[in-house]
């Protein structure tokens, strides 16, 4: 992918008054971390947010400043969720001779024959995977074909994916990322055994199951 860059300018303006700076086409935010003291940016809204659209929490972006350049993490992003846009960015300065800890996203590709073929329902664990590299070698995404889903049972497991071989992984790779589990109800013998419990337990304990009604009740 190619150098993702932002041109920051720096911020005096702090507190409420941010929202001037909205107004006027701005977007706050600020930036921290390696070697260097923090320091309240702005940005230009329009630019940032066609940007960092497609940036995720692992993607190298380069914040220009004051002629100099700070490789950065995207740490935090804070939306207007009624109007959809952007509020405020935390940027992370990094330096490209040291490795750093990421958690990198996920994300499902394909159709697996189980849901088409078996009427099966896809379970997801984790959404992400916690690696360590060099913050230009790490991966924007892991990209899962859901097309090895083939039968009822069958799951894809971290261990499963492709990690380059200059990232370490450091999630468990027996964790669970997807799972294609049966949509089919319990079998009528399976539904009679719960019956003769459930009312075997009724006989033995009247008393308690009144009481639990009680309570309900009172809520």
């Amino acid at each position: 992918m190619s150098k993702i860059i932002l041109n920051a300018e720096p911020r005096s303006v702090i507190g409420k008054q941010v929202k001037q700076l909205r107004r006027q086409g701005k977007l706050p935010a600020i930036i921290y971390g390696n070697k260097i003291d923090s320091k309240s940016i702005t940005l230009d809204l329009r630019d940032a947010t066609k940007v960092l659209s497609g940036v995720t929490s692992s993607s190298l972006v380069t914040i220009v400043l004051e002629g100099k350049e700070y490789p950065s993490l995207v740490r935090e992003k804070q939306i207007n969720f009624i109007l959809g846009t952007l509020k405020h960015i935390d940027f992370q300065a990094v330096s490209l001779t040291e490795k750093i800890r990421a958690s990198v996203s996920i994300n499902f590709e394909g159709e697996s024959p189980a849901v088409k073929d078996s009427d099966a329902i896809l379970s997801s664990g984790i959404g992400q995977i916690e690696v360590e590299a060099f913050p230009q070698d790490l991966p924007e995404g892991f990209t899962v074909d859901i097309s090895k889903l083939k039968h009822v049972g069958d799951s894809i497991l971290v261990k499963d994916i492709d990690i380059p071989e200059n990232v370490e992984l450091l999630s468990n790779p027996e964790e669970m990322v997807v799972f294609a589990s049966s949509s089919r109800p319990a079998t009528e013998e399976a539904g009679e055994v719960v019956e003769e419990e459930e009312l075997e337990t009724t006989e033995a304990e009247p008393e308690v199951i009144e009481k639990g009604k009680k309570e309900d009740e009172n809520f």
